[in-house]
């Protein structure tokens, strides 16, 4: 009987395969605005995990897995202003990131999972129901070309992290931020195959 072949392993750091490691690819992008992730549990175990690149590629970004965060109050007590990234609702409508005002350095805190698993995070820490809230215009299609979408026109957690921080900060360049998602991407297509990702995923 053949042993278990042994599993691959992996980069500490963007947690990929090492023969797929992201690293060389992910910035280092300064920033004024501080950007925390709350990410839910079982996102973290998905192996396309895009909110792990972006605060990679951020130097004032944090990831926080879990399902309640009472560190929050703290953390909310360190910022003038805070925001959440999460489209508005008819009682709590979403506002137009703006640029921030010079010297200023707001707290955009991001949940991160499906749809579903993002409104249990925000149902489930009341600090996060009274923020006002971020909402992107519909701009470009995302680039997350192999993972389905439950809401149209949604976005990767590192698409909207990057454009939320373009908008809030124009004078900085947030593309490279893309870089590794956007390679991540590409290598997954390629070991598809056409074929298999034409039916998977072709629109």
């Amino acid at each position: 009987m053949s042993a278990n072949p042994c599993p691959r392993r992996r980069c500490e750091r963007c947690k990929r395969p090492q023969s797929h490691c992201l690293c060389p690819h992910i910035p280092s992008l300064d920033h004024r605005s501080r950007v925390i992730v709350l990410q839910h549990p079982e996102e973290s175990r998905h192996p396309m995990n895009t909110a792990r690149l972006a605060v990679l590629g951020l130097r004032h970004a944090e990831l926080w897995v879990g399902e309640r965060f009472p560190e929050l109050e703290t953390v909310l007590e360190e910022h003038r202003r805070v925001f959440l990234l999460f489209p508005g609702t008819d009682n709590q409508p979403a506002l137009e990131p703006v640029p921030a005002e010079e010297g200023e350095h707001p707290l955009v805190l991001v949940p991160d999972g499906t749809w579903r698993k993002a409104r249990q995070l925000i149902r489930a820490n009341p600090l996060l129901q009274a923020l006002p809230r971020l909402g992107l215009a519909a701009g470009s299609p995302s680039d997350y070309r192999i993972r389905r979408a439950d809401v149209p026109a949604s976005l990767a957690t590192v698409e909207a992290v990057a454009r939320v921080l373009a908008l809030m900060e124009p004078e900085k360049d947030f593309q490279p931020l893309l870089r590794p998602f956007r390679v991540m991407v590409d290598r997954q297509i390629e070991a598809m195959g056409p074929e298999v990702y034409l039916r998977n995923h072709g629109r």
